[in-house]
Parts: C-alpha cells; sequence; structure tokens
C-alpha cells in the first residue's frame, strides 16, 4: 500500500464507508467495487471540513458479470437496504451497461467500467477482499481527489454532463477547482 492508498483508507476508515464495506462484501458480488460519489465526497468532505456540504446521497457499487441479470442488482439493494435502512445504494452490473445506456460501448471488467466514469476524483474504487484487507483501483491516482481538483476522466474531456456536474461540486463545495 502506498502512501496515498493508506492515506485514503484512514480518511474512510472512520466513516460511514467502513461499515458498509463489510456489508457489500458479504454479497460475494463478482469484481466489486464501491466507487463514485460516496468515496469522493467522504474525502473532500474530510479535507475541506464544513466548507464542504457533499455527503453521502448513495453508495454506487459497480460489479461485473456477463452472465447476470437485473435480479443480482435488486437483491443485493435489497439486502444493503434492509441492513442499512437510512442509506441509498446503486448497485449496477457494468457487464450490462450497454444494453441499457445508448451509446455505451460494452465494458470488459468493472475496472474499465470505472475508469470511464465522469471525474478522475470519481473513478476510484474500494473494497475488501476474502481476508477483510482493503483494496483499492485508482486508474487516476488520488491525487486529483486529495487535492479538491475536478478533472473529467479522458472519455469526457468534452461531455457538457461532467461540466454540468462539475458545477454542481464548486457550488456545495467552493474550495474545489476545476482543472
Amino acid at each position: 500500500m502506498n502512501s496515498n492508498t493508506h492515506r485514503l483508507q484512514m480518511i474512510l476508515a472512520d466513516t460511514p464507508i467502513n461499515t458498509v464495506l463489510p456489508a457489500i462484501a458479504q454479497l460475494n458480488l463478482p469484481n466489486w467495487w464501491l466507487a463514485g460519489g460516496a468515496v469522493r465526497n467522504t474525502v473532500w468532505s474530510s479535507i475541506f471540513g464544513n466548507d464542504c456540504g457533499l455527503g453521502i446521497k448513495d453508495f454506487d457499487i459497480a460489479f461485473f458479470d456477463i452472465q447476470g441479470n437485473r435480479s443480482q442488482e435488486l437483491a443485493a439493494k435489497a439486502t444493503l437496504t434492509e441492513q442499512f435502512p437510512h442509506d441509498e445504494f446503486d448497485v449496477k452490473n457494468q457487464a450490462s451497461f450497454a444494453r441499457w445506456r445508448f451509446g455505451s460501448r460494452p465494458y470488459t471488467s468493472t475496472e474499465d467500467a470505472i475508469a470511464e466514469w465522469l471525474h478522475t476524483a470519481t473513478a476510484v474504487g474500494v473494497r475488501l477482499d476474502t481476508q477483510g484487507q482493503w483494496q483499492f483501483f485508482t486508474p487516476y491516482g488520488l491525487d486529483d481527489l486529495f487535492d479538491g481538483i475536478i478533472r473529467p476522466t479522458p472519455a469526457h474531456t468534452h461531455n457538457i454532463d461532467a461540466h454540468n456536474k462539475a458545477s454542481g461540486f464548486l457550488q456545495k463545495c467552493p474550495n474545489l477547482r476545476l482543472a
């Protein structure tokens, strides 16, 4: 574990993410990661404190099962909602993305999908392995996340959605910066 991933684990260890991760691991979803806004906003709130109004809206859980269907997503969401009734969970099989998101290319893995999320600070995954050890997926590193930089991933450099979302982040957390 490098110093950046160690820092990330230290930040997340004292948050709801640390409580939710073991429950997600129990679901045994293939090649799963908790990524997206829950991780990003937890880190930004930790770094920027009360000036940052970004909290956990939902927990984005991405997994990859080429044979999978919607029932896996719904069952996982139902199990987590039962355990954590005050939280929202978004569970998505990345193997089926191209089937329902027009214009998307099929992904080859969960990592392939996360690397194409809108912003580099959002494309950060955490999970527990079968021994309960933290693992991290950081295709663009963690500097943007720790520095509060909103940078589109290469696939979204000219995407208006990435720009619009960035504006929303800035309104709620004025210490962030656009790349």
